[in-house]
């Protein structure tokens, strides 16, 4: 069926802007008359054109009555660019088939009904489930203001993530760790617990050729991270925040050298904002304190980020903080890679903390996808439940 074709090519080229247009959707376009494809493009760069405009500039005929296939409704509001609709109708398309809906109300069925107006016949919900496929990350966020967050481990076909000595490195093999690089340009941010920075000093970047380091994020309740760490030394060229729960502070985003105006400031998050390292004070005010330490609220801290438009989080938090986002409902899911090796004895667990007291208090989860990567077994799962 050519439709089916036309639109499969739309989500090829939407997944052209991986790593580039967050928080913006990604989105493909392509143009089709007389069974020919005579325009194409996506959304490649926030700020950038969006797809339906990028297919338009590539014409290299007149579109006058072609069909045009876009994985996601066409906006009909200026933003950082004009109204997509608008270049739709002054190129004289005359049918529009889309794959998803776009749930952000400036867009939502108000891009179709401009369209209809403007005598253009219009199919919503072809391809459906593969373009929202596209966006699950999008529409979390511009639905709930909230990053979508996905945990991603990787343990031993005995479900350790370290050997008794506390010794990780490498449990998966070099096709996973590929992978990870891959989420990682992917998601606009990456969060791991102080543990994991204190024990291993990692760089929690890409690591991918072009690619783009994600802004890192350090749930850190004490401050206890030190200056000479690797992601406290680059925090002027990568993104960094560091959230804690300093009660001597006042809640949220902080990201100017502030010790004259306010000192009551600790010395220790004054030398972390001359590093260029920014804060979020989220201290939880709702659970009691645990073995006299004090917790992040890891829902605010979400809250928090999504005003910094950041509308997707990887997880690499260590297996307390794991326990910690599972418990608080912000982990929506799961990337489990699984080696095929055992360690056995007292290593690590990926998920620790308190855990459930009976089994059916479990964290409940849906099986995505199944995935053979060099002997590894990728398992996606999607958390149903949280507590």
């Amino acid at each position: 069926m050519d439709d089916v074709k036309f639109m499969a090519r739309a989500i090829e080229l939407a997944k052209k802007g991986v790593g580039a247009v967050d928080p913006n959707p990604l989105v493909g376009a392509v143009i089709v008359k007389d069974g020919r494809i005579i325009g194409e493009g996506y959304h490649e760069r926030i700020g950038g054109f969006h797809a339906e405009r990028n297919a338009l500039s590539s014409l290299k005929e007149d579109a006058s009555g072609a069909v045009m296939y876009v994985t996601l409704e066409p906006c009909c509001h200026y933003g950082k660019t004009p109204p997509c609709t608008q270049a739709i109708i002054e190129n004289k398309i005359s049918k529009v088939v889309i794959g998803s809906r776009d749930p952000n109300p400036k867009v939502h069925g108000k891009g179709v009904g401009i369209l209809r107006d403007a005598g253009i016949e219009v199919v919503e919900d072809f391809l459906k489930e593969e373009c929202d496929a596209l966006n699950e990350r999008f529409f979390h966020y511009i639905s709930t203001g909230t990053p979508y967050v996905a945990m991603k481990y990787a343990m031993t076909a005995d479900g350790k993530i370290a050997t008794k000595t506390g010794a990780s490195k490498w449990i998966s093999g070099e096709g996973s760790r590929a992978r990870v690089a891959e989420l990682r340009n992917d998601f606009p941010a990456i969060m791991a617990g102080i543990g994991t920075v204190i024990s291993d000093n990692p760089r929690l970047t890409s690591r991918i050729d072009g690619g783009r380091d994600p802004v890192r994020i350090i749930c850190d309740s004490d401050a206890r991270i030190t200056m000479d760490s690797y992601v406290v030394n680059t925090a002027k060229d990568i993104p960094t925040y560091v959230a804690v729960a300093v009660p001597e502070m006042e809640e949220g985003v902080v990201t100017d050298v502030i010790k004259d105006s306010h000192p009551s400031i600790p010395d220790k998050i004054q030398s972390l904002l001359e590093k260029g390292v920014k804060i979020i004070n989220v201290p939880d005010s709702h659970s009691p304190e645990i073995v006299g330490k004090r917790r992040v609220d890891l829902r605010k801290l979400m809250n928090y980020l999504g005003e910094q438009e950041i509308s997707g989080v990887l997880l690499e938090g260590g297996a307390i903080l794991n326990y910690s986002a599972l418990k608080a409902g912000i982990v929506h899911e799961i990337y489990s890679f699984a080696a095929p090796k055992i360690f056995g004895g007292k290593g690590r667990s990926p998920v620790e903390g308190e855990g459930v007291e009976l089994p059916y208090q479990a964290f409940e989860l849906e099986l995505k996808s199944t995935e053979i990567i060099d002997g590894d077994v990728l398992l996606r799962y999607k958390v149903i439940n949280g507590k």
